[in-house]
């Protein structure tokens, strides 16, 4: 009775489409487990009955050997020779392949031959698992680390999400998934050893033998037989010239895809996980659909598949690019199943809406944006380690390779550019033609410095696209979609690279399902860049992919001008509280301007807003390869590269900093020993904290940064100094002039930079008033969002937004003024000027004396 009652609570609220497939799967599912039906190997007569063809040479076998003739006869060095469309561009360059891996990617040769070599003996590295045994011969149900062994029974009574039975499935799926079966193929084609082609048959027949139709665990997931038919269709292609592929394998091989591709068809995941699930199944059934047109659900296949991968595409990328799970790693496997998408299209001749290209695009971009200054990704919300097809060898944080073939099939040299060297998968997927292609595209370097994607919550500032250039990387979007299951308490958090080196990071995943108190410890909320409020999580996790609370972030501001970078956002996790909680996190990029001493740096503003005492921590995630220290209100950091990194904390109570150990897992199953600092402190009432996060440019002891009183309530100031550089920054109220060494202003921030006692640049954010004493002042009526002023020698530069009139007084200092790049000459014009901006365009519009 109870079972029924929450039965019926389940399907409250949901359609009656969603009734009607979760019935029609349930039966289908019982269908197997009573009846036995689906469970048993096909029969030749079956396969026979599989495929529409006038000649089946009366047998499984002889149908299997005309297909098998038709897909070695695709493999030619000429693409225009074939009658009909090759199923992917590559498998038409058998003999040209080998030379250009060999010429142009020797490392990735020597890996291939070595990876392929392993996967012979039974050692496979998966995830971030290295050399790794699942006994001999291989027990494809056994997960080698907890030792837990799944039983061959129906897949759906196989509880996969609890380790006491299945330990970390992800292990065992990820084997499973017979991406060494494409290494093989690899290797086979690069050295013609029919070593490889002999053990891939002995490998899948194996699998066959143990694997009967829907019984174990290796049914249970479709999007595991979607990723495992693709692997399969590559490998088919890829040995079709040996001999040990006889007829009769691959009539079996035919058989088990056909069951995959029913299988897939039959619980497609609409409503279990419509996310890379769904889109990846859909992809699966396009591969079996396109790589075997004589099968009968062939079409059906192929039209189910891009039926929904088209329906999906516009749900999972939203309009700025950002993929809606709020996780990078899914981002890039969503980009790679469009990817292989359209290179299926035009291989095979599929006509696609513009809005395919128009989508990846979007989604390219924002891979570009997400791209570290040394090539690697964060690994932002969760990462599962898994790759669609992995081609070389390629870090689980670099996504490069993905780029790179992206910006040869839409004709991109930005991409190019922050791609750097082509890359082998470009070749293994789109053959030489796409190699020449990307060596002809012109490269073009991003001109941009700050980007904010607003729907998805991403903001990147930087100051350059270089090898050693700065990055930071702020998180303010939605928790996730659905139960959000791929979702971090990261609200807020932020990632930090100074001139090339990684300091900030993500720590990453680690695991789903192998061990659930570590699964919590990596997506809490201290395992992330930014704060809690009485030990307490922002979101509330209920399970290993779902939430009981979620915190709602939301921007305020994001601005960038002239080489200066302002965001403000908060979010509502703590308002949860009796005494409600708010953090707002203000954070300001100031760029290295010149060749003054300074190096772009970031201020981090904390704002926690509140009537009761709180506890609050701030967390500093640091990578593996440094090491820190915590003295008073400082945290000194040294990289292994000798770089260096100062934190200096200034709050209006007593701090405790302390360095913690830690975890930063770089892939799914790896994890590395990296400091964590901790700031501490408690108060009553509203808290603010001041953070300087300022990289070492010089062997000495880099920048000091001192509070200076100003008597203002609800206001601070600070001298930054390094060497003749110094910086004034104010954290004003918005409310009240704030003066600080020459610098006053009503703002919300505030900056100026000094070389000597020369004035060289300045800025104000969220603000009417900024003076530089006995230089200039600027006032507005109306707020002004971002102001950054450049001085000259006989000119002032002004960028200013959010203000349509303004006066300015120079005291007769400058010449000329640039406004947003429009020249107004001073020479005879009073030195109080006003002005004022009339459809778009700035006039200078009173002359005061």
């Amino acid at each position: 009775m109870h079972v029924k009652v929450a039965q019926l609570k389940k399907l409250k609220g949901k359609s009656f489409r969603e009734i009607r497939l979760r019935g029609k799967q349930e039966i289908a599912k019982l269908n197997e487990r009573l009846l036995g039906i689906g469970t048993n190997e096909m029969s030749d007569a079956a396969l026979l009955r599989e495929i529409h063809s006038p000649n089946h040479h009366g047998t499984g076998e002889g149908i299997s050997a005309l297909i098998l003739e038709r897909i070695r006869t695709s493999i030619t060095p000429d693409l225009y020779e074939r009658e009909t469309p090759v199923f992917l561009p590559s498998f038409a360059y058998r003999d040209d392949i080998p030379s250009l891996v060999l010429h142009r990617f020797p490392n990735q040769w020597l890996f291939i031959l070595d990876r392929a070599g392993r996967a012979i003996n039974g050692r496979f590295d998966l995830l971030g698992f290295t050399d790794l045994s699942f006994g001999d011969p291989i027990d494809w149900h056994l997960e080698p680390i907890s030792g837990k062994r799944t039983p061959l029974t129906h897949w759906s009574t196989i509880d996969y999400l609890n380790p006491e039975i299945a330990g970390d499935k992800k292990i065992t799926w990820e084997l499973n998934r017979h991406a060494h079966f494409v290494t093989l193929g690899q290797a086979y084609w690069l050295t013609n050893d029919e070593r490889y082609a002999q053990a891939f048959v002995a490998q899948a027949s194996h699998w066959m033998d143990a694997n009967p139709p829907n019984l174990g665990i290796n049914w249970a997931s479709s999007l595991e037989l979607a990723f495992r038919s693709i692997s399969w269709l590559w490998a088919l292609h890829l040995f079709a010239e040996s001999h040990h592929l006889t007829a009769r394998f691959v009539a079996r091989l035919l058989k088990f895809l056909v069951a995959h591709g029913r299988h897939i068809e039959s619980y497609l995941s609409h409503y279990f996980s419509p996310n890379t699930h769904l889109t990846g199944e859909a992809l699966g059934l396009l591969y079996i659909g396109a790589a075997l047109p004589e099968l009968s659900r062939a079409k059906p296949w192929r039209q189910i598949g891009l039926k929904i991968l088209l329906e999906q595409l516009p749900a999972h990328i939203r309009t700025d690019g950002v993929y809606f799970e709020q996780s990078t790693y899914y981002h890039r496997y969503t980009v790679d199943f469009f990817i292989h998408l359209l290179t299926l299209s035009r291989s095979c001749y599929w006509p696609l809406p513009d809005e395919v290209e128009e989508k990846l695009a979007l989604a390219l971009d924002h891979l570009m944006w997400l791209t570290r200054p040394d090539g690697t990704t964060p690994l932002v919300g969760d990462d599962d380690g898994g790759r669609l097809l992995k081609l070389g060898d390629r870090a689980a944080d670099d996504f490069r390779d993905t780029l790179a073939t992206g910006a040869t099939l839409l004709n991109r040299g930005d991409w190019k550019y922050v791609a750097g060297d082509a890359a082998i998968e470009t070749l293994w997927l789109l053959g030489p033609e796409g190699l020449e292609h990307f060596d002809e595209i012109e490269i073009e370097r991003p001109t941009e410095t700050a980007r904010g994607f607003s729907e998805g919550g991403y903001y990147v500032m930087r100051d350059g696209w270089w090898k050693d250039s700065t990055y930071a990387l702020i998180d303010c979007g939605p928790h996730g979609v659905y139960n959000c299951g791929h979702a971090h308490a990261d609200a807020l958090a932020f990632e930090f690279t100074a001139q090339g080196t990684n300091w900030l990071v993500d720590p990453g995943t680690y695991t789903y399902t192998g061990d659930i108190k570590t699964r919590d410890e990596f997506r809490e909320t201290a395992a992330h860049n930014t704060a809690t409020v009485d030990g307490l999580l922002q979101s509330q996790p209920a399970g290993i992919f779902s939430w009981n609370h979620i915190a709602t972030a939301k921007l305020h501001s994001f601005n960038h001008h002239a080489g200066i970078s302002f965001f403000s956002g908060s979010h509502d996790g703590y308002a949860r509280l009796q005494d409600a909680v708010i953090h707002r996190r203000n954070i300001l990029c100031l760029h290295q301007h010149n060749a003054t001493a300074l190096p772009t740096y970031l201020v981090v503003q904390d704002e926690f807003s509140a009537q009761d005492r709180h506890d609050y921590s701030l967390f500093f995630h640091f990578t593996p390869e440094c090491a820190a220290i915590s003295m008073d209100n400082q945290i000194r950091v040294i990289h292994r590269n000798h770089q260096q990194l100062a934190i200096f904390t200034f709050a209006e109570q007593p701090l405790r900093t302390e360095i913690l150990r830690g975890y930063v897992s770089p892939v799914y199953g790896e994890r590395d020993s990296a400091p964590i600092a901790t700031i501490e402190f408690n108060g009553t009432g509203e808290q603010t904290v001041m953070n300087f996060i300022l990289p070492f440019t010089t062997n000495h002891q880099g920048a000091q940064v001192a509070q200076k009183s100003i008597g203002v309530k609800d206001a601070r100031a600070f001298i930054v100094t390094l060497g003749d550089s110094q910086d004034v920054v104010i954290a004003g109220n918005a409310i009240n002039l704030v003066e600080c060494k020459g610098l006053s202003a009503i703002a919300q921030m505030a900056w100026a930079r000094f070389v000597g006692n020369r004035l060289v640049r300045t800025c104000f954010v969220k603000g009417k008033v900024i003076k530089v004493h006995n230089k200039f002042s600027l006032h507005s009526t109306d707020v002004v969002n971002h102001c950054v002023i450049q001085v000259a020698s006989d000119h002032l530069e002004i960028a200013i937004e959010g203000t349509n009139r303004f006066t300015l007084e120079t005291k007769g200092l400058w010449k000329k003024i640039s406004l947003d790049g429009n020249w107004f000459d001073l020479n005879h014009q009073p030195h109080n000027l006003t002005f004022a901006r009339d459809t778009g365009q700035w006039q200078l519009k009173v002359n005061e004396k």
